[in-house]
This record gives structure tokens, sequence and C-alpha cells, in this order.
């Protein structure tokens, strides 16, 4: 029986009732209610979020399938952001890996965890493109780029969906569509607005990624487009995602944004907003349960059609078709598979490989960094050094704080044979300042060492849904005691562990090394003892600019070109697109990223200096390990139209690779500049190339690059 016999044989024998129950997706946390239970014999369920392992999820399905009238197969779904037991690193920390297939594999190991206890569908991958670093859902995404958060998007899509054997894979939902990293001062469900061009350049290409690599289902934002909520907004839902993106998939809402229409003052009462939704398009409603109680109403009172219902529940069965439950609903309810699975030693080296790649080298000073082996005495300081939730991040899911490989447990175990004092050094308490009463004995701890690894940073739900923030300094007392302790003279390297960028001028002033590792997860400390030993040479890129200043942000590479230059300067250039009082600069770029070792870059080699717009032409540099050991190498191109009819950004990421070389070694790391690299979204808000002049970029980060110029004509 092929797909649409299948589906259609079910839908035929079902009430009006029975299909608005398809569209339900109820959270059922812990034991279920009985209210609960009695909606899933009455086939107003079909679907769950919260109820998590085989055991808790199976008996759900018997009662399902074994006590409905329908006997539908409930789709179980959940939050697996980045893992399900085995944590990997925060999304945002996988994006500074630049690896792709870290990424794929990383998502993989989520999905394998995942449907061995008894989930289906994942929302995930998060594509929101940010530049707002107060934003504290930035830690899904994969950044400020377009180019780099498509290409993550596409991988993740991959890593859940189809990298695994039957059985093990996991829908995804990409979400949220669209526009909601642009986060108005920062605070999460906040409604923005922003003009047709920024949608279509910066927030739809992830979703096109993640619609291009075949993404099971969608989830629309709380918030609004053009002042539209997504959850009734027909241009975007219809003619944008459906029309032209091409998506054929399921569209869900987010937790209840059916009733948030009523409280955002676009609809006066539930009964308008569902039917807004279901006109809109909308599949599948999270948790508000308006569909199941409204739809029949609706529909008899002529309001939507019965087909809009039919075509609705149709998105469903699909999901739960691919997802295997309609040709055996317990195939994927298996106790022995499920303690096999978790935690697993692939599972562990696999989410291990993704930590190591995702730490960022920021400062390292007289190569303070690995430790050498004639250190005797380290100084381990700091709140977090000893953390284990807080490596986890907010998205923890069945992530155990018992699991985790502690930052000091990492250094104790890379350096057995060196004295390890600790020292907390102050407390976090929420964000004020607190603790100080601790910095004096940390101070002590210091004096005794000959070197001070200070790990600070912030606890794991200061970040995520609704971890939005003012200030972006590092919270409680913790630049305090980075101050004391460097008034010691001794060396220090600081650690921070964090799910956004901090700012960090005065806490790079005061290390002699500076290492991001993000909320880096079950094997965070594993990996950090490891980059500090040298064992590993770290090689992440930062996916998001650090600034220099909070008065700085937004801020991103790629702002569009202005009629003025950035000219610092108290009094004079006055006339200048910059501050008066601050460097214009970031404190590190997007791409920005050090090695235990150095790389030397050549002068870029074109194969042609002008291209045709049917044609390509390469551009090539050779890239030298100029130091001592061994290094991977981002190697990053961009892009700059110098004349266009619109106004256009002065340096766009358009490729990128990653060279493993020797010291001593030379590679020449080669890209293809084809038409498509070239296009921009015209006046007409749609793909155009014109001919001209290109400025283009290679280099190790987005401010530190080679230039060469070529030319676009018929």
């Amino acid at each position: 029986m092929d797909t649409n016999e299948q589906i259609e044989s079910i839908l035929k024998d079902l009430t009006l009732e029975e299909k608005a129950g398809q569209l339900n997706l109820i959270p059922i946390e812990g034991t279920p209610t009985e209210e609960q239970l009695q909606m899933i014999r009455d086939g107003k369920v079909g679907s769950v979020i919260k109820s998590n392992g085989v055991e808790n999820n199976l008996k759900l399905q018997q009662l399902a399938v074994e006590e409905s009238h329908a006997g539908i197969p409930i789709l179980f779904q959940e939050d697996v952001i980045h893992g399900y037991k085995t944590i990997a690193p925060i999304p945002i920390a996988e994006a500074a890996t630049w690896d792709l297939e870290a990424i794929r594999k990383s998502a993989a190991v989520a999905a394998r965890e995942a449907t061995a206890s008894g989930i289906q569908l994942t929302y995930a991958p998060m594509v929101d493109v940010c530049r707002d670093p107060r934003w504290g859902r930035l830690l899904e995404a994969a950044g400020e780029d377009p180019y780099l958060g498509s290409l993550v998007s596409a991988a993740r899509v991959k890593g859940f969906q189809e990298s695994n054997p039957k059985n093990s894979n996991l829908l995804g939902c990409v979400k949220h569509f669209a526009g909601y990293g642009a986060s108005l001062a920062g605070r999460d469900y906040n409604i923005a607005d922003f003009s047709e061009r920024e949608l279509r350049e910066i927030y739809l290409p992830p979703f096109q990624a993640a619609v291009d690599a075949g993404v099971a289902s969608l989830m629309c934002a709380y918030t609004a487009y053009d002042g539209v909520p997504l959850t009734a907004n027909k241009f975007l839902m219809q003619n944008v995602l459906r029309g032209e993106m091409g998506f054929k998939g399921l569209v869900m809402t987010d937790w209840e944004t059916i009733p948030n229409m009523v409280k955002i003052g676009v609809a006066a009462n539930d009964t308008m907003a569902t039917e807004m939704a279901m006109n809109t398009g909308i599949d599948m409603d999270m948790t508000s349960q308006k569909y199941v109680n409204l739809i029949p109403f609706l529909v008899k009172s002529g309001k939507i059609s019965e087909e809009q219902v039919d075509q609705a529940v149709r998105q469903v069965l699909l999901l739960k078709q691919k997802a295997g439950l309609l040709d055996d609903p317990y195939v994927l309810f298996n106790k022995e598979r499920e303690t096999s699975e978790l935690l697993s030693e692939r599972n562990i080296a696999e989410t291990k490989d993704i930590a190591l790649k995702s730490m960022v080298l920021l400062k390292n000073e007289n190569n303070t960094l690995p430790i050498k082996n004639d250190v005797k005495k380290i100084a381990v300081i700091g709140p977090f050094a000893k953390a284990a939730k807080d490596l986890l991040g907010w998205w923890h899911m069945m992530g155990d704080a018992n699991d985790v490989v502690t930052y000091w447990d990492g250094i104790k175990k890379e350096f057995p044979e060196a004295d390890i004092s600790y020292a907390p050094g102050c407390e976090i308490d929420s964000f004020r300042v607190a603790g100080r009463e601790l910095i004096p004995q940390a101070v002590k701890t210091a004096k005794k060492a000959d070197l001070v690894i200070l790990i600070l940073g912030e606890e794991y739900w200061m970040s995520g849904e609704g971890g939005g923030v003012a200030s972006l300094h590092l919270p409680s007392a913790q630049e305090e005691l980075l101050a004391e302790v460097a008034k010691t003279g001794k060396t220090i390297i600081t650690v921070i562990n964090s799910g956004r960028p901090y700012i960090l001028t005065e806490v790079a002033e005061n290390s002699d090394a500076l290492l991001y590792a993000w909320m880096p997860g079950t094997t965070g400390g594993t990996a950090l003892g490891e980059i500090l030993s040298g064992k590993y040479n770290p090689q992440g890129k930062t996916p998001m600019t650090f600034p220099y200043h909070e008065g700085q942000i937004p801020i991103f590479y790629s702002y569009r070109k202005t009629s003025h230059a950035f000219i610092p300067g108290i009094s004079s250039n006055r006339y200048t697109t910059t501050y008066r009082d601050i460097q214009h600069e970031p404190l590190y770029p997007f791409g920005y990223g050090l090695s235990y070792t150095t790389f030397e870059y050549s002068e870029i080699q074109l194969s042609a200096t002008t291209m045709s717009k049917t044609g390509s032409l390469q551009a090539s540099v050779k890239v030298t390990n100029t130091g001592s050991v061994k290094g991977n190498e981002v190697v990053q191109l961009y892009l700059h139209d110098k004349v266009c009819s619109v106004t256009r950004p002065v340096k766009e990421l358009k490729d990128f690779t990653i060279l493993e070389l020797e010291p001593g070694e030379t590679k020449t790391a080669t890209f293809n500049i084809t038409p498509d690299k070239l296009e921009f979204i015209g006046i007409d808000y749609k793909k155009t190339l014109e001919d001209g002049e290109f400025d283009l970029f290679i280099g190790t980060n987005s401010a530190n690059c080679k230039q060469a110029v070529f030319k676009l004509d018929n």
C-alpha cells in the first residue's frame, strides 16, 4: 500500500472530532492525569510532548492504539536540542566548530538516543539568525551569519533525519519561522519589525537550507512579520513558505501561539484566533487545545472547511508514517535498545570530538597555552570550576549532572603529577554582585601556585529561552575576582562557560590566555583538559562578533557599506559613522580563533580576472603552518559587490574549508566562484545578478584577509 492509500484509508474512517484530535499536541510531564488518559481514549490526542522513556511512552501508545476508536498511534515529540542523554555542546558552540561533518554526527547521536527512548520528533534545528548577544535563545542558533547558518541548518537536518539505521532517525522541526532572532532589545517574545529585504537576505536562507535538506516539519514563531503574527501570516506561511520555498511538510504552532493572538490584540477571542490559524494553513496546535475544542464548531458553522482539516490531518499522518508508526506502532519502543544506546561509548566519543572542536582560543599571550610540563602547582579558581549542570545548558533534556565530566575533573585527569588547589573565588547569586568575601582566599590560593586557571561564566539558566539580559558583563563579582587575582602577577588562563558572547574587554586584559568553552556538555571537562595540556590543538572560530562594549550592539561583520567611513576620534574626523568614546572595532571579529600554531597566507591567485554570468573562476591561497605543532585552520572566503543597485554588505561569507597542516606543511585552499555566489536580492525582491567588479577576500577571519578583485561581465 503506497503512502496516499494508507493515509487515505485511515482518514476516511475518522469522525470530525477524531480529525481535530490528530491535530492536538498536548504536554504530559511525569504521571499523566486521568483527564489526559481519557482524552487519548477518546481520540483527542494526536501527539504528546514532554513524556520520555520507553516505559512511559509505550503505555500511552498502547492506550491510543488499543483503547481508542481509531487506534492511531501517538507521535512523541520533545526538545532534543543538542543531545538527549549524552549532551553535546550548545548549538552556538557547535557552529563555532565550522565542521559540518561533526555537527551532522552530533545530531545523529541525539537522534539515536532520543528514538531509543521513545521520541520520534525534535524541535530542532533552530535556525534563527541573531546579532544581539543579549538574546538568551541565541545559544540554540548558529550565530550571526546566514551562510554559515544555512550550512549548519542542513547538516543538523541530515544528522537527525537520515544519518542512522532504520528506526534510529529523528524527524526534525525547523524553527522559528521567521525572523524570531531579530529579538528587539534582546527580549524573548518581543514583537520586532524589519524590512522584507532583511527577511529575505538574513532570516530566510537557513530555513530554505532546511527545506532543501528535507526537514519534516516547521514551527512558526511567537512573533510577527510586518505586524501580522506568524500564526496568522498568510504572506509568509502560504506565499513564501509553501509557494516560493517549496515546503511540503507539516507546520505547527509554538507553545500556545493560537491564544497568544488574543493576548497581543489581533484576535478578539480564541474562536477567532483558531479560525485565523486554520485559514493560514497551520496544521498542528501545540498545547493550547484550541484545535481539538473549536475545529468541529468552526467546520459546522462554515468558518473553515472539512477539507482544510483533512489536509492538516494528512500532514500529521505522513509524519507518523515516516516515523514507522503506521506500520508498527510499537517498533520504536525497545527497552534493551534504550539501555544500550544512552551514554554509549560511541556517543560519548563523538560528543567529545565536537566539544574539542567547539572551544575557541581568543588570546594566548607568550604561548601561555598549552600548559608546560614544568608547571608543578596549579590553582583552579572560580565559581564554575566544579560546576556540572552549568556545562549542559538550558535545553539539557535528560542530561544528568552526575554524568558530566566537570572542568575540575578534566584538569585533574590531564595533569596527574601537578599539585592542584581549588578556591571558588565568589558565588553566583542571580546576576547581583555577591560572594566578595571569598575573593581574599582565592588570592591566597593563587599566590601559592605557579599558574592560575580561572573558570568564569554563567549558570545554565542564565541563557536559553527567557534568558535575555541587559548587561553583558559576567554576573556577580567575577570580573572583580579576576582583577584581584591578576594583581598577584601569576600567569592566568581564563576559561569562560557561557551560552552567549560576553563583554570580555577587561577579562582579556587581565588574562594571559583566554579560552571560550561555551556550555560544552557532558564531556566538557575532558575536552578542556585535553586542550589545556596540548593533547588537542583548538580550532574553533567565533560564529558571532564579540563586542568591545555593550553600546556597539547589535554588532556584526556584514554591515552595509555607508557613505561615511569608520574613523574613530574624540574630536577629529567627526563626520564618520563611528563612536566618539570607544573604538569601532569589536573585541573579536566574526570567524576569529587562535591555534597553538601559526598560519601564513600567500597572496590570492585567481584563475581569471573576469567571469561570465554562466561561467566560474577559481580563487586560491597557499596556507603554511609556520609553527611547531599540527593544526587545523578554517580558511574563509568573503565577497563584496563594489557597485550594486541596492546597498550591500561590505563583506559576506560565501565559502570556507578546513585545512589540516603538519608543522612546516603548505596546502592550497581553492574556492570555486560561481554566479550563485554573486547573486543578491534585487529591487524587486527577487534574486538578481549584475555586472561589475567584486572584491574577494580570503583569510583567517572576517577582519584579517588577503584581497583580490575580479569582474563579472556578459
